[in-house]
């Protein structure tokens, strides 16, 4: 599918560059994600746009404001979300029961294929599920909402052993640099990089484009070094119950059986600083409101990000994500 919009000149900037049927395909598609949630009695909420924390990963960029009107009476830095987790969660430990939210999201990133640095994602919260019921939860909604076949689940070092011959749990940085060579993914002085950057590369180039061609594939059980903001596995503490959707060329959705405990939280956020910091980025606000929430108690839960703008472009069969956000940032 592509627009239909005639891009010659600045005088048709001021167009879409969606069709009509597209439009109507995201209000079908958010009725349909709506319908889901009310039929299993999940609560839809709504939580804020700009936050004074923000995330502390190495690899995520959020836009930052001026507020010059707070109760300090000092200017302050605000944060536009990358996705609503902390306030979620927030509302979580506030007995909201499990929750989901429809909403804008924000990362300082370039325009691509897949990306827009504003887009709509889609977050949910299941009370007593861990990361494994969850992923149900997840292919139920894609077969709902797309029409897909159940989903492929393999775990992160299967997809390695399968598709590289490589564990990924135990290889060594000389390994992963040969692997790299061997697959001719050509990067300038790999020995500087981390080892989760080379697994990464090695996933993203051989891996990825050889799942979820002809339905949803799950992979979970991403290392440990990975495990952002979820437990580690009590079967084996090398890994992280952490799981990602691919189907058809695009990373769909990221989710977890989620970390709980404060103190170790707070040493992630710190670790991620210090991450920034010897990569020459600058170090991010540790967002204190959604450490205290967490200090109260986060009932037991898995939550996951699914980007909308995605989903419908796979439902569409676009091609490029223009194709289904009416005014991309270029045309904002």
């Amino acid at each position: 599918m592509t627009g239909s919009v005639n891009t010659c000149g600045t005088s048709q900037l001021w167009q879409p560059t969606t069709t009509l049927e597209a439009r109507r395909a995201r209000a079908d598609l958010l009725r349909a994600i709506r319908e889901y949630f009310y039929q299993r009695d999940v609560l839809e909420v709504d939580t804020p746009l700009l936050s004074n924390g923000t995330v502390t990963d190495e690899h995520l960029d959020a836009f930052v404001t001026a507020f010059a009107h707070g109760n300090t009476g000092k200017p302050v830095n605000l944060y536009l979300q990358t996705s609503p987790e902390y306030a979620m969660k927030r509302l979580l430990c506030a007995q909201s029961g499990s929750i989901y939210q429809i909403c804008k999201a924000f990362r300082h990133e370039g325009e691509g294929r897949w990306h827009n640095p504003e887009f709509t994602m889609l977050e949910w919260y299941r009370l007593g599920y861990d990361h494994l019921q969850l992923m149900d939860d997840v292919d139920a909604l894609l077969m709902t909402t797309l029409g897909t076949e159940p989903s492929d689940k393999l775990t992160y070092q299967n997809a390695f052993i399968e598709y590289l011959a490589l564990d990924p749990l135990t290889a060594t940085d000389d390994m992963l640099e040969s692997a790299l060579r061997e697959h001719n993914i050509d990067i300038h002085a790999p020995q500087t990089l981390s080892t989760d950057s080379k697994l990464q590369l090695l996933f993203s180039y051989c891996i990825e484009p050889r799942i979820g061609t002809q339905k949803p594939c799950f992979i979970y059980e991403f290392p440990a070094s990975q495990a952002a903001l979820a437990k580690l596995s009590r079967r084996d503490s090398r890994v992280a119950e952490r799981f990602e959707v691919y189907f058809k060329g695009a990373e769909l959705a990221n989710g977890f059986n989620e970390l709980s405990e404060a103190e170790e939280q707070r040493r992630r956020f710190k670790s991620d600083n210090k991450k920034r910091e010897k990569a020459g980025l600058e170090t991010k606000p540790i967002d204190e409101h959604f450490l205290s929430a967490l200090e109260n108690g986060l009932p037991a839960c898995a939550g996951v990000a699914l980007g909308v703008d995605r989903l419908l472009m796979l439902k569409m069969g676009a091609s490029h994500i223009q194709d289904v956000i009416n005014f991309p940032v270029s045309r904002a």
